[in-house]
């Protein structure tokens, strides 16, 4: 399994105890910066969640996103949510309008459409599209569509669109089960993904370790899973690698479980 940092493992490796006239890019940066403002509100660093909902099982979840939500940040998260949908929305209808500027919507459905008289038909939505056209916000975005070339809308476009779907946190768990195995998820980017998600059972994993590793000139610690028949350990929280602190109680916590009562070579 591979994660999102170049892992270049030390020479000594170790386990406890056993083993456009503005240019684009700076509108595009402006919006990254108002649509992520919550983030200043997340936790600088990631921490550590323990829930046990039965002796055999315990579910570790390591996340940037605040451990308490205050009415204030609850309404902030509100705000960011309603100004990413205010956003994406206004971003959808200049796309829309760049679209019935070209020839081919200009002779299929930048005409006039009466109003229909059937609900939940193809002439409605059309309807409804030219209304919102002719509104106020429609002739603005006509208005910008017109005058930014499609070359530097498309890409501007779509990268807005990326930010306004990009989630404004990160999360990544670790599910114990004795007697089955693990299973490790992180979640994705953006809300139009789903979380990456692996099952390893417990006959196939070898060894569960804390290993340290170079990232820069900085050195980081990382939980791995050992697995049989790959050569390649599985990283535990690799988006995010929690302090060391962390990784060891996580490792203490998941051997416990596991092999409760039982001695690991």
């Amino acid at each position: 399994m591979s994660s999102n940092f170049n892992f270049q493992p030390s020479s000594s490796p170790h386990k406890l105890t056993s083993p456009h006239n503005i240019p684009p890019h700076t509108v595009l940066t402006h919006i990254n910066q108002q649509l992520n403002a919550t983030k200043m509100l997340t936790s600088k660093s990631p921490t550590l969640r323990t829930r046990r909902p039965s002796p055999t099982t315990i579910e570790y979840t390591v996340s940037t996103s605040p451990v308490t939500l205050t009415l204030p940040l609850r309404a902030l998260f509100l705000l960011s949510f309603l100004i990413r949908i205010s956003v994406g929305a206004a971003t959808i209808l200049v796309l829309y309008a760049k679209y019935l500027l070209s020839a081919y919507a200009m002779r299929s459905l930048n005409k006039v459409i009466d109003q229909p008289e059937r609900i939940c038909s193809v002439q409605e939505v059309l309807f409804l599209l030219r209304t919102v056209m002719d509104s106020r916000p429609g002739q603005l975005a006509t208005t910008l569509a017109t005058r930014v070339p499609f070359y530097i809308l498309t890409p501007l476009a779509l990268g807005i669109l990326y930010l306004t779907l990009s989630r404004p946190h990160t999360t990544e768990s670790l599910l114990v089960l004795r007697g089955l195995g693990i299973q490790t998820s992180s979640s994705s980017s953006t809300y139009l993904s789903s979380d990456t998600t692996r099952f390893i059972p417990t006959e196939k994993i070898q060894d569960i370790l804390v290993n340290e590793a170079f990232r820069g000139f900085e050195v980081r610690y990382y939980l791995g899973v050992v697995v049989e028949g790959e050569r390649e350990v599985v990283i535990v929280f690799p988006g995010l690698l929690p302090r060391r602190e962390i990784v060891e109680g996580v490792w203490r916590g998941v051997r416990g479980c596991l092999w409760e009562g039982k001695e690991r070579a």
